[in-house]
């Protein structure tokens, strides 16, 4: 069965919004062990870039994986 392309886009949504709340979460604990000391919105800014780029990944992957099922 095909995936369409806006349950892709739900689907990776889903996962990146999990996925930026652990990456904050572990950026608050892993930073400061390593001398770096953000504040929470630097770390919530931080979180943010790298979930943009997690998402644009996710996407491009998902659509692509769609693409080689189909030939």
């Amino acid at each position: 069965m095909s995936q369409s392309r806006t349950m892709s886009l739900v689907e990776s949504l889903a996962n990146v919004i999990v996925g930026y709340g652990v990456a904050v979460v572990t950026q608050i604990l892993i930073f400061p062990q390593f001398g770096w000391n953000p504040t929470l919105a630097q770390n919530m800014r931080i979180g943010a870039v790298f979930t943009a780029v997690s998402l644009a990944r996710s996407f491009t992957l998902r659509r692509l994986s769609e693409r080689m099922e189909r030939h």
